[in-house]
């Protein structure tokens, strides 16, 4: 009995990647069909393209009827469109990769391997250099890696990609957590299951430009860490505590100065310093404690992640 591998794509302004990934996966495919007894379906997430994204992928599935599609109302971000595919995938495998061809496509048949003749529940490439990458962005999201693992109890390995195949079991556990705010990254980590890493070098997109800026990186970490960890709460605290103590220390000196010495006047400067800064760390707790809150705040309003404009049963 054939299998099905569905391969999960997020699009967003993608109209020039769209087929030049298409072509490439393709051939895979058909390297693959040789050697398993498998079929495919490629599911395109439309994730509120504003160019002829959504155009591109109907003209695929006139041509192929295995290329399906979900088309989001609006933008709502590489996460929404990623539990999108998963969710409409009727796979028994399924593979989520980038349209640009970041995740090369010649990875795919040892990945699908590896997962179906069971050693593995899932198997994740893993990006072993960043040549070609912003230096300033590979020494933060080195350090960014050290941090996070520090601070939270789920593993993340630096270099990881999107690009994995899932086994059935493991994809509904991923569907299974439905939480607003979501790291993917995260949730494959902490659903577990056995895992094979596939380590390749740094590729080039094959057309247009990322999306990704520095500062939506910066709030996407930010999403990683409250979403996994709440050690920056226990911080808080911690750094509370800590001035409390100093701020005691402190009292006593100048007790024991004024009384030994008197009280000259002075210390204006090392008064306002000492104001900036307990007023700094006041506002950085609270905006600790905003961040989780604020995640509290979406998830009790129970909004859907994503709403689907049209597929291709519409057509």
């Amino acid at each position: 009995m054939k299998k099905l591998l569905s391969i999960v794509v997020p699009c967003y302004n993608e109209d020039l990647a769209v087929p030049k990934f298409y072509d490439e996966v393709v051939k895979v495919c058909e390297e693959m069909e040789k050697r398993w007894v498998v079929e495919f379906e490629f599911v395109f997430v439309d994730d509120g393209s504003r160019d002829r994204t959504l155009a591109v992928i109907e003209d695929l599935h006139e041509k192929d009827s295995r290329v399906k599609f979900v088309s989001f109302s609006r933008n709502f971000g590489k996460e929404a469109a990623l539990l999108a595919g998963l969710e409409y995938a009727k796979g028994d495998f399924v593979a989520t990769m980038d349209v640009d061809l970041q995740d090369p496509p010649a990875l795919l048949p040892e990945m699908y391997g590896a997962v179906e003749n069971g050693e593995y529940d899932s198997a994740g490439a893993r990006r072993v250099s960043r040549k070609g990458e912003p230096l300033i962005r590979s020494f933060f999201a080195r350090i960014y890696y050290r941090l996070i693992n520090r601070l939270s109890k789920v593993e993340m390995i630096d270099g990881v990609r999107d690009f994995r195949v899932m086994s059935r079991k493991m994809v509904d556990a991923v569907i299974g957590m439905p939480e607003y705010n979501r790291y993917s990254k995260g949730i494959f980590s902490f659903v577990g299951f056995k895992t094979k890493w596939v380590e390749f070098e740094h590729v080039d997109r094959v057309a247009g430009e990322t999306h990704w800026s520095f500062w939506k990186l910066f709030l996407y970490g930010i999403e990683a860490i409250c979403a996994f960890s709440t050690v920056p709460l226990v911080l808080s605290a911690v750094l509370g505590l800590l001035f409390c103590f100093i701020a005691f220390v402190m009292i006593i000196v100048i007790i024991v100065k004024t009384l030994a010495f008197g009280d000259p006047v002075g210390g204006w400067p090392s008064l306002i310093c000492a104001v900036l800064m307990m007023g700094g760390l006041q506002m950085m707790a609270l905006g600790v404690m905003g961040q989780y809150l604020a995640k509290t705040y979406l998830e009790t309003k129970r909004r859907p992640i994503y709403i689907v404009r049209r597929t291709e049963k519409d057509l």
